[in-house]
C-alpha cells in the first residue's frame, strides 16, 4: 500500500495527472467538430504539458537548491527531461501555423515561472505572471482554453466559427471552476496579495460563482449550430459532477480531493463522451 501511495504522489507531482487531463480536453475537440484522431498532436500535447507544468511548479526550486534536491524531484527532472525531448520531436510533425500558435502559449507559460515584471506589478519577490493579483486563475484557464480548443482546430485547418468560439468560451468557463476547489483548498497558504477567488469573495461564494459558471457553460451548448443529444447528456452528467466536487470542496480536504479526482474531470468528461457517442 505505501509502494501504491508513493507511485500516486509520483504521478500527480510529476504532472503527469494533469498532463492526461490536457489530453482529454484536447481529444474532447477532436470529437466535437469531427476532426481525425491526431496521434500526433495528443502525444505533443501530452510531452509539452508535462513540461509546461514541470517547469512552472519546479524552476525556483531547481534554481537555488540543484544540490540539495530530493530522490523525487531528481526523478522528476529525468521525467521532464525526456518529455522535453519528446515534446521537440512531435513539434516537427505539426503544421506550420500550429507552430506559430504554441510559441504564444510557450511566452506566456515561460513568463508565468521567470522573473521579468517591474517591482510596482509582483507580489512577495516573485516578478512572474503567477504573483500578480487575482490573474492566476484566468490565465491558467486562458492557456488551457487555447491548447485545448485552438491547438487542435488550427493544426487541422478546420475554420474557427461561431462553434469552436462557444466551445473555447465553455472551456475557459470549465477550467476556470475546476480550479475553485484548489484556490478554497490553498486559502490558508496563499499570500493575501495574490487576490485569489476565495480570498476576495469568501469559500461560500466561491462555490455560489462556480455553481453560475457551471449553469452558463452547460447553457451555451444550446447556442451552437451543430447540437447533438449525447453530447448534451454528457455535458449535463459532467456538470452535475463538477457541480458535487465545487459544493463539496473545503479549506481541510483530503489529499487527493483536488489534485487527483478534481484535476481528473476532464478524464471523466472524455470517457463519457466515448461511451455516449
Amino acid at each position: 500500500m505505501k509502494i501504491f501511495k508513493q507511485l500516486l504522489n509520483f504521478y500527480i507531482n510529476s504532472s503527469l495527472h494533469v498532463a492526461f487531463a490536457v489530453v482529454a480536453l484536447t481529444w474532447i475537440t477532436l470529437l466535437e467538430f469531427h476532426i481525425s484522431f491526431d496521434k500526433y498532436l495528443l502525444t505533443f500535447v501530452f510531452f509539452a504539458s508535462v513540461t509546461g507544468y514541470n517547469f512552472v511548479k519546479y524552476f525556483g526550486i531547481a534554481k537555488f537548491h540543484h544540490r540539495s534536491l530530493s530522490s523525487w524531484l531528481k526523478a522528476i527532472q529525468i521525467l521532464s527531461f525526456f518529455c522535453f525531448v519528446f515534446m521537440c520531436y512531435y513539434l516537427m510533425k505539426l503544421k506550420l501555423e500550429t507552430l506559430l500558435f504554441i510559441v504564444g502559449c510557450g511566452v506566456v507559460t515561460f513568463f508565468y515561472a521567470i522573473p521579468f515584471l517591474p517591482k510596482r506589478f509582483y507580489l512577495d519577490s516573485k516578478q512572474n505572471l503567477r504573483n500578480i493579483g487575482g490573474l492566476k486563475v484566468y490565465l491558467i484557464a486562458l492557456v488551457w482554453s487555447g491548447v485545448t480548443v485552438f491547438l487542435p482546430v488550427i493544426n487541422s485547418h478546420y475554420s474557427i466559427d461561431a462553434d469552436v468560439i462557444l466551445t473555447a468560451i465553455q472551456r475557459l468557463i470549465f477550467i476556470i471552476v475546476i480550479m475553485l476547489p484548489f484556490e478554497i483548498r490553498d486559502l490558508s497558504y496563499d499570500s493575501l496579495r495574490l487576490a485569489t477567488i476565495p480570498q476576495k469573495m469568501g469559500v461560500q461564494q466561491t462555490k455560489v460563482m462556480g455553481m453560475v459558471l457551471l449553469g452558463i457553460f452547460y447553457a451555451l451548448e444550446f447556442f451552437k449550430d451543430n447540437m447533438v443529444s449525447g453530447s448534451l447528456l454528457v455535458m449535463f452528467l459532467i456538470s452535475a459532477v463538477t457541480l458535487y466536487f465545487v459544493k463539496h470542496a473545503e479549506v481541510k480536504q483530503g489529499q487527493y480531493y483536488s489534485s487527483f479526482w478534481v484535476e481528473g474531470l476532464p478524464i471523466l468528461w472524455l470517457l463519457l463522451l466515448l461511451i455516449f457517442n
